[in-house]
């Protein structure tokens, strides 16, 4: 059944190979961008953010299936975060209400396999706090010295993650019925990434910092595909995952044991909501 898909990054790279892929597939697409996009919007600003979801929403006529987040950044600069964080959560929480009306909603983002990288943990939880201006602050701070300066997009992408990991359960979304996903990348062949693939020094980098032993560089379809599947009505279950495609990055970083360092939070659930019931029923 052809569904309706709100696109933000629609004008290049993996937004636009995942409006080639969904119109292709017959379904009715809205682009939202800077440019190149039937809705030109900044989304560094929360101007631009409200005229870019009312104007998508007009645009569909106030009906939308689901939205796909890749507008992004990777720039060592505050604007990174303003585009990467605040551009994708204001949008979603914009068209969640009109989303939620939906028979199948879905929202997806992108995040990155960077969500791995070293991070400003108190960037990160000025954003989770939604203080834009705190945010900006600390970032134009990072900015200005070039051993911190990289941390900025990857803690952009971090606190992204666990937004949708904190927001996925909530009565808004889970609730509402709506999975809300992210999908992570490695190093993917499209503009964005052009210049730092350009030079042998910034490939070698590259190659050190996104360790990808499966296929190496991928294709914005092999985001694009898994984008598509996770806004479907066939996902009716995954919720508040950031699922690395990464040719295996995430695997190389993490090792084989992602799961120990959260063993006492489960057992104190275990012990809390769990135990009461069993000691119940024997």
């Amino acid at each position: 059944m052809a569904r309706t898909y709100l696109i933000t990054g629609a004008g290049s790279g993996i937004g636009k190979r995942t409006t080639e892929l969904l119109r292709e597939q017959g379904h009715t697409v809205v682009g939202v961008d800077l440019r190149g996009a039937e809705v030109e919007a900044d989304l560094s600003t929360r101007q631009g953010r409200e005229r870019g979801a009312r104007e998508a929403l007009d645009a569909t006529g106030a009906r939308v299936d689901a939205v796909i987040a890749c507008a992004g950044l990777s720039a060592p600069s505050p604007t990174t975060v303003a585009v990467n964080y605040f551009g994708v959560v204001d949008f979603l929480e914009a068209i969640r209400p009109v989303l939620a009306s939906a028979e199948a909603p879905r929202a997806v983002a992108v995040s990155s396999m960077a969500t791995l990288h070293p991070n400003s943990s108190e960037l990160v939880e000025a954003m989770l706090a939604g203080d834009e201006q705190r945010a900006l602050t600390i970032a134009d701070g990072l900015a200005g010295d070039p051993q911190t300066a990289n941390q900025i997009y990857g803690s952009s992408k971090r606190a992204l993650s666990r937004w949708i990991r904190r927001e996925s359960i909530t009565d808004m979304w889970a609730g509402a019925g709506i999975p809300l996903n992210a999908v992570a990348p490695g190093v993917v062949i499209t503009p964005m990434t052009e210049e730092l693939r350009a030079s042998g020094d910034g490939m070698a980098l590259v190659d050190a910092s996104v360790p990808m032993p499966l296929n190496y560089h991928q294709s914005a379809d092999s985001v694009a595909n898994l984008l598509i599947w996770l806004a479907s009505e066939a996902n009716t279950s995954t919720c508040g995952q950031t699922i690395y495609c990464d040719g295996g990055a995430e695997a190389v970083l993490r090792g084989e044991d992602a799961w120990a360092w959260a063993d006492e939070r489960v057992l104190a659930y275990y012990m809390e909501h769990v135990a009461p019931l069993m000691q119940r029923d024997s």
